[in-house]
């Protein structure tokens, strides 16, 4: 994404559905629309690496229904295609949430892929498609779920699925997108638009779904010196519901302090053993490093800003300018209080918890 679309964002609210909070992001320069979902159940799979399985398919669930019913009531229409692409999309609820709107929606195709990636010491080193399941037709609006750091997965398997859909003679009316992700889904969105333009004269835009926030990629191994460059997420940079901010903020430490927003979508969903050795590796590594880590330049790494700022400054660096937000003043306050007491955080006790509470939780799916 480009500078000048960041330095132009603004968070506006734009209505909430039952408890999901709905935010859209603005500027000049998108021609797609962009919003922001945020809900109990998000919030709580996205801070703890401890959600694993089921419940992390059902998390997703009121705030996908919250999104679709919120396009539905704005013509979305009703009916939908789903491209399914796996691992990592099995995790997104959209059949269901489609099926929970009040205008049922009417799901025409599910179009699979199934998409691995060859990683070498935490490298991905190409990516394969196995399996396919694609019905070319016309005049179709295309719903997927998927996470997005860098792209490449998701670039590479719509890519492909457009060859064939459109070999086939399909076309595409409109394209639905909700994501775990991070900032590059809004240049890849924009560029996908101006093809989709070109292509199908009917097109009518893309909306896309962040759960919780549109997070930026490490680029390196980050202040704790043990990140994943183009894997791990972040804050800085990014724009973050304030709900989300708050519930972070209103937790233990080392929620705040967590290696990413969420580890590798199908691994906690289907590989448990491979999910808690990658949070252990995490923590483990945080500990090893406790004594040469600044805690005060790792929660401002965190939070995505140092300090002090004042009321407005920190209001632009959030994009929260235009936003209609309940005591915005005071999550001001509490993250330019934890800038002052994170100077006194044990970072080796922090993590030692937080390592055997991952460990006593393992323990039940090892029995």
């Amino acid at each position: 994404m480009s500078s000048s679309i960041v330095k132009d964002l603004r968070l506006r609210t734009v209505g909430a559905i039952r408890d999901t909070n709905i935010y859209e992001l603005h500027a000049p320069q998108l021609t797609n629309r962009y919003f922001i979902l945020s809900d109990p159940d998000s919030r709580a799979l996205m801070a703890y690496p401890e959600v694993v399985g089921y419940p992390c398919y059902q998390a997703l669930l009121p705030a996908t229904t919250a999104g679709l019913q919120f396009l539905q009531d704005r013509g979305l229409g009703r009916a939908v295609d789903i491209l399914t692409i796996l691992r990592g999309g099995l995790n997104y609820p959209l059949e269901e949430a489609a099926s929970r709107c009040r205008d049922r929606l009417r799901i025409r195709d599910i179009h699979f892929l199934s998409c691995e990636r060859k990683i070498v010491d935490h490298v991905i080193q190409g990516l394969e498609i196995k399996y396919e399941k694609i019905r070319p037709s016309q005049d179709r609006v295309l719903m997927i779920g998927d996470i997005l750091a860098t792209g490449d997965t998701f670039r590479f398997c719509l890519d492909h699925f457009l060859n064939v859909f459109r070999a086939g003679g399909g076309s595409l009316r409109r394209l639905v997108f909700f994501t775990i992700g991070g900032t590059r889904a809004i240049s890849l969105m924009e560029s996908y638009a101006a093809r989709f333009r070109e292509w199908f004269p009917d097109f009518e835009g893309i909306d896309c779904f962040f759960f919780e926030g549109m997070f930026t990629v490490y680029g390196d191994k980050g202040v704790s010196g043990v990140n994943l460059p183009n894997i791990d997420f972040g804050w800085k940079g990014g724009v973050v519901s304030p709900d989300f901010r708050r519930y972070v903020l209103g937790k233990q430490p080392c929620v705040l302090l967590e290696k990413c927003i969420i580890y590798d979508g199908g691994a906690r969903r289907y590989e448990l053993p491979l999910h808690f050795d990658e949070v252990l590796e995490y923590w483990e590594g945080l500990r090893g490093r406790a004594d040469r880590i600044d805690p005060v330049e790792l929660v401002a790494e965190k939070l995505g800003h140092g300090g002090p700022l004042s009321f407005e400054e920190w209001k632009e660096i959030t994009c929260f300018q235009e936003l209609e937000s309940p005591d915005l003043e005071g999550l001001w306050r509490k993250e330019m209080a934890l800038l002052a007491e994170a100077v006194h955080w044990d970072l080796k006790a922090i993590a030692e918890r937080k390592i055997a509470s991952v460990k006593s939780i393992q323990m039940l799916y090892e029995e």
